[in-house]
């Protein structure tokens, strides 16, 4: 078996390959963006007439993300190549209409209140059945109808020394898509001077209920419908992987990455064994975790652009979503079409189905408890 060994020895090769690279921001970005800065700006509004506004955040490097207040969604990141020459690396829209659409892929959202899947939108908590809403065969995904991603959270913007932040915060009522409480929500998106874009999730509740948020970005670092993410080179820090059924459920099982297209524990390019899983990836990854401690969970490189994304998180797991459904109907910024594998996501996460699978690390939580996990993502 690799053992946690050969992934710091991957990760350390990384590194040295890129010593020799200037990744800063060119001078020309940086006299546009010298200082830390956040503005919140109109981006349309949603068919029900809601207003949508959007906040730009901007590190002393020129780093730049966009969030929208409908769906706490990161619309884009611009970042720089080895040439210190910025793009965006996320797909999505240039107004609200496609991510109100009903065809919108989840791009750049915070999911819940459970992202993944719940088979047969069914679960047991404390003796009490509780029925979702089914959205995805016969199976709940990602919150339901109108989850997290489909509703409107309320923006306010802060400023620390060391980063911008932008809070936003929503109240689920109890019964919504079917689940129990009234679950209030924090997520805190932080763009620090470190070319970290970092994700700080909260949660509490009033009565028992399950909870697992994550972001929905799909990231290209080539620049957001410049071709397939491919040739990307992974790493996953993960000896263990939760094999699916034909619905992609979780069967229970918690099975090692060993001599399969599934191990990515040392660096390898997402093309290299695609054709060997069927469908392509959307499995959830067993991260390497060591309690509650931030842990790298995920390094991918693109080779012509020199861009480096690191994922570290507090989360049990991680998706790994190779675009296996775009299929070229969507349009997306600057008139991009958003072909098959055009993006890839690293959904941070507890695992699929869990509220099923008493072996699975648990997602319940009770009155009195706070929901809190951490996700970074930090840029080279």
């Amino acid at each position: 078996m690799i053992t946690r060994k050969l992934w710091l020895y991957g990760i350390l090769v990384g590194v040295v390959a890129l010593s020799g690279c200037d990744k800063s921001v060119s001078e020309k970005d940086k006299k546009e963006n010298p200082d830390m800065t956040m503005k919140k700006e109109s981006f349309g509004q949603t068919p029900e007439g809601e207003e949508v506004s959007i906040f730009t955040l901007v590190n002393t490097n020129g780093i730049k993300a966009r969030i929208i207040d409908y769906g706490a969604t990161l619309v884009s990141l611009e970042v720089p190549d080895r040439d210190g020459k910025l793009a965006d690396i996320v797909l999505g829209f240039d107004s609200p209409d496609g991510y109100t659409g009903k065809d919108c892929p989840y791009f750049g959202a915070t999911i819940g209140r459970y992202a993944n899947r719940i088979a047969r939108g069914k679960f047991t908590l404390d003796e009490v059945d509780y029925k979702l809403a089914v959205n995805n065969g016969e199976n709940h995904l990602h919150g339901g109808v109108k989850g997290f991603d489909k509703v409107m959270w309320k923006g306010r913007q802060l400023q620390t020394d060391e980063a911008v932040d932008l809070e936003f915060t929503y109240i689920s009522k109890d019964g919504e898509e079917g689940y129990p409480g009234n679950l209030s929500c924090t997520v805190i998106y932080s763009l620090t001077n470190n070319n970290e874009l970092k994700i700080n999730y909260k949660a509490q509740t009033d009565k028992p209920t399950v909870v697992n948020l994550t972001n929905h970005s799909y990231f290209n670092l080539a620049g957001a419908g410049n071709g397939d993410i491919l040739g990307h080179e992974l790493t996953i820090n993960a000896d263990r992987f939760t094999p699916v059924d034909k619905g992609l459920i979780p069967t229970g099982e918690l099975r090692s990455v060993e001599n399969s297209p599934m191990d990515f524990r040392k660096p390898m390019t997402i093309d290299s064994r695609i054709d060997q899983v069927p469908g392509g990836y959307d499995h959830n990854y067993v991260l390497n975790t060591s309690g509650d401690t931030t842990v790298l969970a995920a390094r991918a490189s693109e080779p012509t652009s020199g861009r480096v994304i690191e994922v570290y998180t507090t989360e049990p797991g991680v998706q790994l979503y190779s675009g296996n459904f775009l299929d070229g109907s969507i349009t997306g910024k600057s008139g991009k079409v958003y072909k098959k594998h055009y993006g890839f996501c690293l959904e941070t996460q507890h695992f699929p189905d869990s509220p099923n699978k008493p072996n699975f690390p648990s997602v319940v939580l009770r009155p009195g408890e706070t929901y809190t996990t951490i996700t970074i993502y930090k840029f080279w």
